[in-house]
């Protein structure tokens, strides 16, 4: 059986950072997800149509309209370079929800980049919830102006929201990377649960350090 497929409206769209965009679309009747998942999307603009990418959502489930916040990369000319041009009123398509990442616990998040955004909708969901506990989100990037959603994160986690910078030398935050070093200095409990998405080498990289200093294969969440 075919998947469905949905034709949504851009309601909104919002700058985060300088390559980083919030597009706000209608739900179709009856959508459902849970937060951490995912959907195809592709622009149905002339060319375009068939171009599907994933990204996640990251509204909440009950919200009135589906959410995605996306990175442009204008290496090339591809769908997030496009992203760029669109506005209020143009259409994209959709199709149902899908994706591995989901809550399991408590635990430590680790993000690279662009990979924070299945942890957007689970943080805001705990938040509403008031079951955000001793969640840890420790977030790499490049530079500080690359950090997405900065000021929301800080206020929902205080100081359990750590920033790691890949490139700038005056930052203010920590200047290196998370690597198997930086998990023994700063992880005690390595039976916690641990959440992790971002490119594949930041990904493979984390996932092998962990077991390597003792986390169970079974508490180690990802996109396969």
């Amino acid at each position: 059986m075919s998947e469905k497929l949905y034709k949504v409206k851009v309601l909104e769209v919002i700058s985060r950072t300088h390559n980083v965009h919030t597009f706000r679309v209608e739900k179709p009747s009856g959508f459902s997800f849970t937060p951490g998942q995912a959907t195809e999307l592709s622009i149905l603009k002339e060319g375009w149509e068939k171009e599907k990418r994933p990204f996640t959502f990251t509204a909440l489930p009950e919200d009135a309209f589906l959410e995605f916040t996306i990175k442009s990369y204008d290496d090339h000319n591809g769908v997030t370079n496009q992203l760029n041009y669109i506005k209020q009123g143009d259409h994209f398509e959709i199709g149902e929800a899908w994706g591995a990442i989901h809550y399991n616990g408590e635990g430590t998040f680790f993000a690279g980049g662009a990979g924070i955004t299945p942890f957007i909708c689970i943080f805001r969901y705990l938040h509403k919830q008031n079951k955000l506990g001793n969640n840890k989100l420790i977030f790499s990037n490049k530079t500080d102006a690359d950090i997405i959603l900065e000021e929301e994160f800080t206020k929902m986690l205080g100081d359990n929201f750590i920033n790691i910078i890949t490139k700038q030398e005056n930052t203010r935050y920590t200047k290196g990377y998370i690597d198997k070093t930086f998990l023994e200095k700063n992880i005690k409990d390595f039976s916690q649960h641990f959440y992790v998405c971002g490119p594949d080498a930041f990904t493979a990289s984390i996932l092998q350090s962990l077991e390597a200093l003792g986390a169970s294969a079974d508490a180690l969440v990802f996109e396969k």
